[in-house]
């Protein structure tokens, strides 16, 4: 086991910094030169690493289990025409993101119209739940226990003067989403950016993940389009839901 979290650290470093070299990777992962070199020599036989001189990067096998994930799973595969349609008729950037391990999880980012904001947001990122719409529609609809897990693994990070960092005011905030049906990110993730979310539930009710459209705060306050951000995002997850329902 320690073999393996050792593996899973190099990755993440190898991601964290874009490719680095041997000696780079053990300065910041305080190992051996020779044990982050064993471990890449591994990862490479098998694809997940590439080099080129003595500079390593993540290798394309990781998109063979990405693509198997999305295109594997009936629930996921409904999706991407989804964003794709949000992010059309918005003229916003739409998403979808999945919990697990208690995080937040990018399966589906798209952007259709020059004026739609380019962020650090696609396929694969990685997020806290807490300041992000998507994320907040989730724990809404994650059983009260699973929340404050959530909470004591990873605590209630402040990312911005917006975010939400205190347990009760999260959960009021959650109750709030549950009965209005969904949730909104004020610049509480990235300032001056806002973002509207829905819940997706599955035929038991459990949620499999969310939608959200986000986009500078200025227009996404804007009464009518905010109005129809919600409309659009609303009637967007009913449908996936009763797709769900007759699989």
């Amino acid at each position: 086991m320690k073999t393996i979290d050792k593996t899973v650290r190099v990755l993440d470093a190898l991601t964290e910094t874009n490719g680095a070299r041997v000696a780079e990777l053990a300065d910041r992962l305080e190992m051996p030169n020779s044990t982050v070199h064993a471990h890449l020599a591994a990862l490479k036989r098998h694809g997940f690493v590439r080099s080129s001189g003595d500079h390593y990067a993540l290798g394309l096998k990781f998109l063979f289990y990405g693509g198997a994930v999305l295109y594997g799973n009936s629930e996921y595969s409904l999706l991407d025409s989804k964003v794709t349609m949000l992010a059309e008729e918005t003229g916003e950037r739409a998403q979808f993101i999945t919990e697990q391990n208690g995080r937040g999880f990018y399966l589906y980012a798209e952007t259709e119209s020059d004026t739609a904001v380019q962020t650090d947001v696609r396929m694969g990122k990685i997020v806290d739940l807490h300041p992000t719409a998507a994320g907040k529609a989730i724990l809404a609809h994650l059983p009260r226990e699973r929340v404050d897990e959530i909470i004591d693994q990873y605590g209630l990070d402040a990312y911005t003067e917006h975010t939400i960092t205190d347990r009760d005011e999260l959960l009021a905030e959650l109750d709030r989403i549950r009965e209005r049906g969904y949730s909104v990110n004020d610049e509480e993730r990235i300032p001056k950016q806002m973002a509207i979310g829905v819940p997706v539930l599955d035929k038991l009710g459990e949620v499999v993940g969310a939608f959200s459209v986000s986009g500078p705060a200025h227009r996404i306050r804007n009464e009518e389009h905010r109005a129809r951000i919600i409309s659009l995002l609303l009637g967007t997850a009913n449908e996936v839901e009763l797709n769900l329902v007759y699989q």
